[in-house]
């Protein structure tokens, strides 16, 4: 890999993570066209790195917020604990099983299935694409009724959504769990907030799995005597470090742009967007 490649990389993560527009299918999508291979172990620790430095931009970016809204007071801050928590919990419950049946169904149970098989695929990117942007502009509709409170229900709810968006390269977290909060007649700047605290949760137990997954490819490329696997893991952790800064300032800015379109009523646009975009993926995959 090359600087500008990386650069390029942590720009469109950057933007892409925190749009509703799936950053991992943008970025999958710019690896295929520079002739990178999504799959790889290299690529995709470089992905999880990329996500960390917007994970920081998100906390940057929301933290007065939240302070407002998450410690206001000892009983408030348990309450939306417990509201995260429930989500979170329902997203582990429903990745695990989506985890257990595609071993089961695509790979007839082989010990060596890893989700990550699917990140190459472009027509699962595309349909993904379409689901979540007609999701986006249907929810986008929901203008009446809406308050600031989430429930406990809600919070299941919103938390089975975000399940089922881990596998699928394309299926939007952001997109899907604010527009499933805006359905459920939360208010567009609670939805967000509740968004990304959820993915700040989420993003530290996928960059652990990830860290996991590349420690045993590693092992196992020392075993083999193809020390040069592991030297480009190496190579590729040094560039995702710099990769972080740039998807950590490119974030930022996404930041606004989001806040700005969902809080005057052009978050159906984002919509419109992924659907173009799963359109041009079909096309040409």
């Amino acid at each position: 890999m090359h600087i500008v490649q990386i650069l390029i990389l942590a720009i469109v993560q950057g933007i892409a993570e925190l749009l509703p527009v799936s950053s991992s299918a943008h970025v999958i999508l710019a690896e295929k066209l520079m002739g990178l291979d999504p799959t790889a172990p290299a690529m995709t620790l470089l992905l999880v790195m990329l996500h960390t430095g917007t994970m920081f931009a998100v906390i940057v970016y929301f933290w007065k917020s939240w302070k407002k809204t998450y410690f206001q007071s000892t009983q408030q801050f348990f309450l939306n604990l417990s509201r995260l928590i429930i989500a979170t919990f329902a997203t582990g419950v429903i990745g695990l099983a989506f985890l257990l049946g595609a071993k089961k169904l695509m790979a007839h149970s082989s010990p060596h299935f890893e989700i990550e098989q699917l990140f190459g695929n472009l027509h699962l990117i595309a349909a993904s694409l379409a689901a979540v942007g007609v999701l986006i502009i249907i929810s986008s509709l929901k203008q009446k009724h809406q308050h600031n409170d989430i429930s406990a229900t809600h919070s299941l709810i919103i938390g089975i959504v975000q399940g089922l968006c881990l596998p699928f390269r394309g299926f939007s977290r952001s997109g899907a769990t604010i527009s499933t909060s805006l359905l459920l007649g939360v208010n567009r700047q609670r939805a967000e907030e509740f968004s990304f605290a959820l993915a700040v949760i989420l993003t530290p137990v996928v960059i652990a799995k990830e860290g996991y997954r590349i420690f045993k490819y590693d092992s196992s490329a020392v075993a083999a005597g193809t020390h040069h696997l592991s030297i480009s893991l190496g190579h590729a952790f040094g560039m995702g470090l710099l990769g972080m800064v740039f998807s950590f300032l490119a974030g930022l800015a996404a930041m606004r742009w989001l806040s700005s379109w969902l809080e005057n009523g052009r978050w159906h646009w984002f919509g419109c967007y992924c659907i173009v975009v799963s359109a041009l993926v079909f096309t040409f995959s």
